[in-house]
């Protein structure tokens, strides 16, 4: 009887173990990690292998640089310089306080406040022939005038700040000096203006 039940127990068992549940294999922490890391540098090749490459279409070629012929001066009766500074680009070194050089010509400044308040006047001076240039600062109040004397003869830039009862305006204005007279620099509510003795 028992060889009779010998196939039927082996069926059972198989039967059994077909239907019993699976175990999900897991995976250890280690694994996990080398998974992410490995798809995050999947991206990152990805993203890499995306950017446009920036190929010239154009080959350089070489420019000739210019060549310059020196003029030869025109001969001149004066083997002086004049001493009438005219205005060049001003450059960085003029952002600096006014200090007039000795071989300048000089002139004269009378700053009249034609304004109905205070002014603070800054005067500032373009590069001359003789390398002066910078700015200089003066209080006038209302109504008043002052005389500022050996300044450089050259073309000076103005602008005035203007305070009144009523609140604060600005003003500027500029011109060029020519002669060692006494010029007058009137500052307006709107506009200053240099004018010649």
């Amino acid at each position: 009887m028992f060889k009779k039940l010998v196939p039927v127990f082996i069926a059972l068992a198989i039967l059994i173990a077909a239907c019993s549940p699976q175990s999900t294999p897991t995976m250890s922490p280690t694994d996990v990690q080398s998974t992410y890391v490995a798809a995050a540098w999947t991206i990152v090749a990805m993203t890499q292998s995306a950017i446009p490459t920036n190929t010239p279409t154009e080959t350089p070629t070489a420019t000739p640089l210019p060549t310059f012929t020196p003029v030869p001066p025109s001969p001149t009766l004066e083997t002086t310089p004049t001493l009438l500074p005219t205005s060049t680009v001003n450059s960085a070194d003029c952002w600096k306080p006014l200090v007039a050089s000795s071989g300048a010509a000089k002139t004269k400044l009378r700053i009249q406040n034609a304004t109905t308040g205070d002014v603070v006047l800054t005067i500032f001076l373009n590069q001359t022939v003789f390398g002066d240039c910078g700015y200089t600062g003066h209080s006038v109040g209302k109504g008043e005038s002052i005389t500022l004397v050996d300044y450089p003869q050259g073309c000076y830039s103005f602008s005035a700040f203007i305070t009144t009862n009523n609140g604060s305006t600005k003003s500027f204005g500029g011109g060029c000096t020519s002669n060692p007279d006494q010029w007058e620099v009137w500052v307006g509510s709107e506009v200053i203006t240099l004018n010649s003795p």
